[in-house]
């Protein structure tokens, strides 16, 4: 689950997504991802349908959010 904005920052950097890129594809307004990613390790405030929508589309890109004890990032193991 994306939680932080650190992770969501890692989380594009790991696909190599500008910001732009992530709320165009999310259908909400840079300053969103701007904002989501300036709680920096704290949670990230805001509505939670924005929330979801974006890790919905960084998770179709192939990220994979962690929060086993420290949420984190990781590309998904593509084997079976």
């Amino acid at each position: 689950m994306l939680t932080t904005g650190n992770q969501l920052k890692a989380a594009r950097a790991l696909i190599g997504m500008e910001q732009k890129d992530a709320a165009d594809a999310a259908g909400v307004h840079v300053n969103t991802i701007r904002s989501m990613e300036a709680a920096g390790a704290g949670p990230i405030s805001g509505r939670a349908q924005n929330v979801q929508t974006v890790q919905r589309v960084l998770e179709a890109r192939g990220v994979e959010f962690l929060n086993h004890g420290r949420p984190g990032v990781q590309i998904k193991d593509k084997t079976p």
